[in-house]
C-alpha cells in the first residue's frame, strides 16, 4: 500500500511540474515508477511509531503561525533598533525524543522559529545557536517538544 501511495505522490508531482497532456503522462508514469523503486530502495517502509492526530496537527499549525509572527516581529525589532539588543550564544536543550524521525522533525521544526537554529546533536541534547540567550529559550523549546509529542502520540520516550 505504501508503494502505491509513493508512486501516486510521485505521479502527482510529475503532473504538477510537467502537466497532464497524454503525451507526457507515459513518461510521467515511467518516472514515477523509477522514483518509487529508488525511494523504496533508499528509504524502505518501516512500522509506524504511532498514529498522528489530525487535531494535534491543526493545533500545531495554529501555534506555529502565531509563534512565527511574534518571533518574526521580535527579530525585526531587534534588527532595526540602533542599539541592536542581541545577546547571541548557545543553549543546550535535552530532548526526550530518541534519535530518529521524531527527533529530526523536532530539530527541523525548531529551526523554522526565528532567532534559534539547531547546530549539533550529541544524542542526548540539541545545541542551539540563539540571537538572544537572555530569552526563555529552553522553556519555549519545552513547549514545542510537548506539542510535537502530542502529535506523534507515543513516539516520545518516557523520560
Amino acid at each position: 500500500m505504501r508503494s502505491v501511495l509513493r508512486a501516486g505522490g510521485f505521479l502527482v508531482l510529475w503532473i504538477a511540474l510537467i502537466g497532464w497532456k497524454p503525451v507526457d503522462l507515459g513518461m510521467g508514469m515511467l518516472t514515477a515508477a523509477a522514483a518509487t523503486w529508488l525511494s523504496l530502495t533508499l528509504l524502505p517502509p518501516r512500522p509506524r511509531a504511532g498514529r498522528v492526530s489530525l487535531l494535534a496537527v491543526l493545533r500545531l499549525a495554529e501555534h506555529f503561525l502565531r509563534q512565527s509572527v511574534v518571533a518574526g516581529l521580535d527579530v525585526a525589532r531587534r534588527a532595526f533598533d540602533p542599539r541592536m539588543p542581541l545577546q547571541p550564544g548557545f543553549v543546550s536543550y535535552p530532548l526526550s525524543f530518541p534519535p530518529g524521525p521524531a527527533r529530526n522533525v523536532f530539530a527541523s521544526w525548531t529551526s523554522l522559529m526565528p532567532g534559534t537554529v539547531p547546530v549539533a546533536d550529541d544524542g542526548k541534547a540539541l545545541l542551539y545557536h540563539c540571537l538572544d540567550v537572555g530569552q526563555p529559550i529552553s522553556k519555549q523549546l519545552g513547549i514545542e517538544e510537548a506539542l510535537l509529542a502530542k502529535l506523534f502520540d507515543g513516539a516520545r520516550r518516557d523520560g
